[in-house]
């Protein structure tokens, strides 16, 4: 227990019954969510499964300001230097927050590379097949095209491998606590 709260001496008695949950329908329910997920995947087909992509954001606060996550959506600047229409953008799978803002240089080029990445693995299906318009696919293209079932341009997380090396006589004599 910790402060000046109330003890909890809770008589639970009148009409029990009726607020015990109960999780008999767990194994339906998994069941239920999983059939929801490929209706979905089939209703946004050949759309990625994931969802639009997201821009790279660094996480709130000194705490967590080292992670790096993805965020809502690309801010208008991003947009902008990646050479997209900020509704065209939102037509082909790229989440847009105009609420967003840019505080930092190397976050703005990291998303705007992101995007030119999209941009360039992007399959665009006409909307009309008789009259394919510039920067469409073509009927190869379309055929080839598939459903992404992974996630959708994933963060790289790994670290590069360090260098092992032999320690030297310099370093076994250097004195830290001194030279300070």
């Amino acid at each position: 227990m910790k402060r000046n709260g109330v003890i909890p001496n809770v008589h639970l008695r009148k009409n029990w019954k009726k607020w015990v949950r109960t999780y008999f329908d767990q194994p339906m329910a998994k069941k239920r969510r999983a059939t929801k997920r490929a209706e979905k995947a089939r209703r946004i087909a050949p759309s990625p499964v994931a969802g639009p992509v997201r821009p790279i954001v660094r996480c709130p606060n000194n705490r967590n300001n080292h992670r790096e996550r993805l965020g809502r959506g690309f801010t208008l600047d991003e947009l902008a230097n990646a050479g997209i229409n900020r509704r065209w953008a939102l037509t082909v799978g790229i989440s847009v927050d105009h609420r967003r803002k840019n505080r930092n240089v190397e976050a703005l080029q990291q998303n705007v590379q992101r995007l030119k990445e999209y941009r360039s693995k992007l399959i665009l299906f006409p909307r009309k097949a008789s009259k394919p318009k510039e920067g469409d696919a073509s009927e190869e293209e379309i055929k080839l095209a598939q459903q992404l079932i992974t996630p959708l341009m994933p963060i790289d997380k790994s670290v590069p491998p360090m260098e092992v090396r032999t320690v030297t006589e310099d370093e076994k004599k250097f004195q830290a606590y001194i030279t300070l």
